[in-house]
């Protein structure tokens, strides 16, 4: 296998964080809590470009490895999580509560995929198996935005 193989494998599985049995998806999120809190210090304008960089890089990456393991959005592709979570962290601030609820509402949407969330995975190459988790992160962010101003938490 060339090296750029073995990296891409190890970039679209979020650090092998997708090669577990149970839940990748679910754990190849948690990767992209570090990832919140590295983006800590930097502006909202900073935050929303490596959300931007992260995404185009998850469409890349993803369509590469489906080419690797000749699968449609293998499970060990998790990628597409990590940057799915960012764009739902990306309307408010970086906090313990926040992380978390915005971790479960993720994984809700992700998992549930409401309408047209479901659609967009017919999409091709890295922009089906990364698309979806973006949207699913706008709805879990916009839920976040209206939580923080409904309840100020």
């Amino acid at each position: 296998m060339a090296r750029s193989e073995k990296i891409i494998k190890l970039l679209a599985a979020g650090f092998g964080s997708g090669l577990t049995p149970f839940a990748p998806g679910t754990i190849g999120t948690l990767v992209g809590i570090p990832i919140c809190l590295v983006c800590l210090p930097l502006t909202w304008p900073l935050r929303f470009l490596v959300v931007v960089v992260l995404s185009a890089l998850a469409i890349f990456i993803s369509g590469r490895a489906e080419q690797i393991y000749q699968k449609k959005d293998d499970q060990r592709i998790v990628i597409d999580e990590i940057a799915g979570f960012q764009v739902a962290m990306l309307p408010v601030a970086i906090t313990g509560l926040h992380l978390c609820v915005a971790f479960v509402l993720f994984r809700i949407f992700d998992i549930w995929k409401p309408f047209p969330i479901r659609n967009l995975q017919q999409l091709p190459g890295g922009w089906g198996v990364v698309i979806d988790d973006v949207a699913a992160g706008i709805y879990a962010g916009i839920v976040m935005l209206l939580l923080t101003y409904l309840l100020k938490f």
